[in-house]
């Protein structure tokens, strides 16, 4: 595998975290030093914490974790013995927006489940100019196929909003998957729905129009993220240079091809705010690109 870049996503795990339980028994320890050695060791002992959060923590309840509802694809065709293996190995971590969560040429070391936010997996191009593989919604796993494939990331994944995902290390995994057949046979059927994904977005790509690519794209964030309580703006405000990565298509090219749906009342546009007017319309150019 090649050399892990600079370029790190930073690991701030919330539960198991060794810092934070051995915390509890730091009062006891301290009682043999005395006042002046106890508060330099505390006070090391507190630095190391915040190095290790990097100076942020998830605002979660744990109490409120509820394993099986968060990742069940997972956790539901496992036994007992193996639930409770998985719930040691669960770790839960917070990212920023415009935060990156694994960078392109990375090794891959965790399964990623995200569970709330959203995300976009990309891959830097000529010029530097970035073109959006796919999104990740809320429930979706994403990170793992290097893994299985003995490679490094070939693309990068970065929060567009503040995201919550669950990680949980590929080699527990791995322990998981020589256990259990019907684990093992989730994993393949998704690779195999994300693979039919993939040559169907390669095709559309590469054959479609500018307005076709578009009007797919802004059908696909609809049915990914839904719509706002007005049932018509979608949930998800991307910038223009997002949306055209994302269509592969230019900025300039995005921008004149949106004005030109809302000439056709196909959409209305409010800054990043985008409302669909009409979805039938959209899907035709979608169709026949």
């Amino acid at each position: 595998m090649m050399n892990q870049p600079h370029c790190y996503a930073e690991r701030r795990f919330i539960i198991h975290n060794p810092l934070i339980h051995n915390l509890l028994f730091l009062p006891s320890f301290l009682h043999f030093f005395d006042t002046n050695v106890s508060f330099l060791i505390f006070s090391f002992y507190i630095c190391a914490v915040q190095h290790s959060f990097a100076a942020f923590m998830v605002k979660i309840n744990l109490s409120d974790i509820n394993v099986p509802e968060l990742i069940p694809d997972i956790w539901s065709p496992l036994n007992e013995e193996q639930r409770e293996f998985l719930a040691n190995h669960f770790t839960l971590q917070n990212y920023k927006k415009n935060e990156i969560i694994h960078c392109e040429g990375e090794t891959p070391t965790c399964l990623m489940c995200l569970l709330n936010g959203k995300v976009k997996i990309y891959k830097d191009g000529v010029g530097g100019r970035s073109q959006i593989i796919r999104m990740i919604k809320p429930t979706e796993y994403f990170g793992y196929r290097p893994y299985f494939a003995k490679a490094d990331y070939v693309t990068a994944a970065c929060a567009f909003e503040p995201s919550l995902v669950c990680l949980i290390p590929m080699t527990a995994i791995m322990t998981l998957l020589s256990q259990n057949n019907e684990l093992a046979m989730f994993f393949i059927r998704q690779l195999s729905i994300d693979l039919g994904i993939a040559d169907e977005r390669t095709v559309n790509l590469t054959q479609k129009h500018i307005r076709g690519r578009l009007a797919e794209s802004l059908i696909f964030l609809k049915e990914s993220y839904g719509l706002e309580e007005d049932g018509s703006t979608l949930s998800i405000y991307l910038s223009r240079e997002d949306l055209a990565n994302l269509s592969n298509m230019t900025t300039s090219n995005a921008i004149r091809t949106l004005s030109q749906f809302a000439t056709e009342r196909l959409i209305t546009i409010d800054g990043r705010k985008i409302k669909i007017i009409d979805e039938e319309k959209l899907k035709k150019i979608s169709k026949i690109g």
